[in-house]
């Protein structure tokens, strides 16, 4: 598989992920509960080989805990066109994907082992682990609850409030746009990012309308060029590596008919998951709508 349709796979597999995932908090251990019989009641001291499973779950894993407890990541954490926190995983060990690794590790903790991935936990003893799952985020609200759970887990609960501390902090000094603007998060082969995600709750942060809530459409769904056009956004918001064109995805986001249409630019790896890129998201997006403010009124 290319390095590109790996991409698509994981963006496709995060996308389906946020419409599956609908509760949240952590999934006891395989045992039910911890040692005592209690959901948090686990061995006193800090986890020393954690494993993540999880692109998101590598994230929140990088920000909150020491390296020398992180004994495995996903295969897309050093990947900075799909993690947030790319240059952090470097040096750090990476899984390839089999369920005899993860046994040879012998982990006391492991993140985002959700069903789908249950395989890859099959070798270890019952009851010697503790699993964490935290769902995919849709909203900044969902990102502290998140990292408050895995600093907890990994031993850390003080670096999750500070962590917690800063990001309101910057969220707090950016500048809204505050205008009455409409917006699309139009993605590959037409696809259009609704309401109850994080692109949405960054759009509301930023003060403009999805369009996606103009036309009433579901969480994700696919709007033709011609509808586009039709419903007339002010504005387009695209990942940033969207102006090549690569395949008939990029080059239908480049059509003609979409020139005319101002965009914003985001990297993938910032709204592809929760965690602490929520910010850059959030001041990237806000800054770029209000220089898109000022060119309009200097064009007129």
């Amino acid at each position: 598989m290319s390095p590109f349709s790996e991409t698509l796979r994981l963006a496709g597999l995060a996308l389906i992920g946020s419409l599956l995932l609908t509760s949240c908090g952590s999934s006891p251990s395989p045992s039910g509960k911890g040692p005592s019989g209690q959901d948090d009641a686990w061995p006193e001291g800090k986890p020393s080989r954690i494993v993540s499973l999880n692109l998101c779950a590598d994230q929140y894993l990088l920000a909150l805990a020491d390296r020398e407890q992180i004994a495995g990541l996903t295969r897309n954490a050093p990947d900075p066109a799909m993690s947030a926190a790319a240059s952090r995983a470097r040096g750090l060990p990476i899984l390839k994907g089999s369920a005899e690794e993860v046994a040879a590790i012998e982990p006391d903790l492991v993140l985002g082992a959700s069903k789908r991935r249950s395989d890859m936990l099959a070798g270890l003893p019952r009851g010697s682990y503790r699993i964490i799952e935290p769902p995919t985020a849709r909203s900044f609200a969902d990102i502290v609850v998140h990292i408050r759970q895995v600093a907890r887990a990994v031993g850390h609960p003080e670096r999750g409030e500070a962590l917690i501390a800063k990001m309101e902090r910057d969220l707090a000094a950016i500048h809204m746009a505050h205008v009455d603007r409409v917006a699309a998060y139009y993605q590959r082969r037409g696809f259009l990012t609704g309401t109850g995600t994080l692109v949405d709750d960054l759009m509301q942060r930023s003060g403009v309308t999805n369009l996606a809530e103009k036309l009433d459409k579901p969480i994700l769904a696919q709007l033709s060029l011609e509808e586009l056009i039709e419903a007339r956004p002010d504005y387009l918001i695209v990942e940033s590596d969207s102006d090549e064109v690569v395949d008939q995805g990029t080059e239908m986001l480049n059509h003609p008919l979409l020139k005319d249409i101002p965009r914003i630019r985001l990297p993938q790896a910032w709204t592809v998951c929760g965690g602490p890129a929520y910010v850059d998201a959030a001041r990237s997006l806000s800054r770029q709508l209000a220089e898109a403010e000022k060119a309009r009124l200097n064009a007129h």
